[in-house]
């Protein structure tokens, strides 16, 4: 068992982290959660350096608790122009039912890795934590973060991914089990059959690593936030359990359906993005496959699909959306993330 007290790694009144969720949120659900006394997130892979500027600004003038910047450091792959002609051709029916055509100078979301162009932005910040998606970047960035004073942790799918993030400097690990939603942190492999559940991963990176290890995945009340820290969590990470909040962006048609019967079946697919996220099923996951190997390396597969996703929502379809979001949807209500906060810690305070 790790016994350390989470205030020296997260700074924060309960060992609660909120996932950050591109996509689906801005500061203000960051704010909300770290002012309630748990770590907010900001997820920042998707936004420009003056977007994420003026989000730790809004940060820092709401509160002054710590708070997580969220980023991805994946190596980016090569745009493989015969594999992006044969992706339009598997989708193109689905142009032409939608009556629209294939934009080819549009471009997907921005995924940028983790730099030094970001570094020298966020420096002036010195942000208490950041944590990173798909590994670490390489030595020079960690060292500089950490010159900050900065804890770095990042995301284990495997218990070799947590040993290797240890070994490389991280201050935390977070065990990501395979019902969390969204993206996984896998980095070592790409063979889904490495991927376990959160209380079979969980035991196995605690006995194996002696740094701070954050439980996540399916945790989505207080009896779930007990339960991984019995089996030896320092914290737990909750994504899932936020997307209905009052502060979350999460889009009419993504409420929905984790509203409805259809959240009961997730799968992991890498139609939206080129690499493995769960999402809610929907329409394009049935037809083309969940996994489906035409699909062009992350994250030029989503340069088509959110061309149809764009229309397809304006017509009130989420056949083509990714509808992120975790095996167990059973506490997501439409509260603040204050309440939510200090429900998951088991506080009962009125609001």
């Amino acid at each position: 068992m790790h016994k350390v007290n989470i205030k020296n790694l997260l700074g924060t009144k309960f060992p609660i982290i909120q996932a950050p969720m591109a996509g689906v949120q801005d500061s203000t659900l960051t704010i909300a959660v770290s002012e309630a006394g748990g770590l907010g997130s900001l997820p920042c892979a998707m936004l420009s350096i003056e977007k994420i500027v003026s989000e730790i600004q809004e940060i820092k003038a709401a509160t002054d608790k710590p708070y997580n910047l969220n980023f991805f450091c994946h190596k980016a792959a090569a745009y493989d122009a015969e594999k992006q002609l044969n992706w339009q051709k598997i989708l193109k029916p689905y142009f032409k039912e939608l009556g629209i055509e294939f934009d080819p100078l549009a471009r997907g979301a921005n995924r940028v890795p983790f730099n030094h162009d970001i570094a020298d932005a966020i420096e002036p910040f010195k942000p208490a934590l950041i944590s990173f998606h798909f590994g670490l970047p390489d030595k020079t960035l960690i060292q500089r973060i950490k010159s900050w004073g900065t804890k770095i942790i990042s995301s284990a799918t495997t218990v070799e991914e947590a040993i290797w993030l240890e070994s490389k400097g991280a201050d935390g690990i977070i065990a990501q089990g395979l019902e969390a939603g969204g993206h996984r942190g896998m980095f070592l492999s790409n063979d889904i059959s490495t991927q376990m559940g959160l209380f079979a991963l969980l035991p196995q990176i605690i006995q194996r690593v002696n740094i701070p290890v954050i439980a996540a995945g399916g945790i989505s009340d207080k009896q779930g936030v007990q339960a991984a820290l019995l089996l030896g969590a320092n914290a737990v990470q909750i994504g899932t359990a936020y997307l209905l909040c009052l502060e979350a962006q999460t889009s009419a048609l993504h409420r929905a359906a984790i509203s409805s019967a259809q959240s009961a079946h997730t799968a992991l697919t890498t139609l939206f993005s080129g690499k493995p996220a769960r999402g809610i099923v929907n329409r394009v996951m049935r037809e083309l496959g969940y996994i489906n190997p035409l699909a062009p390396d992350f994250p030029y597969a989503a340069i088509e699909m959110t061309q149809l996703r764009n229309h397809a929502e304006k017509l009130g379809v989420n056949d083509f959306s990714p509808l992120w979001c975790g095996q167990n949807t059973l506490d997501c209500q439409t509260i603040s993330a204050r309440e939510l906060t200090l429900q998951l810690a088991g506080i009962n305070e009125k609001i």
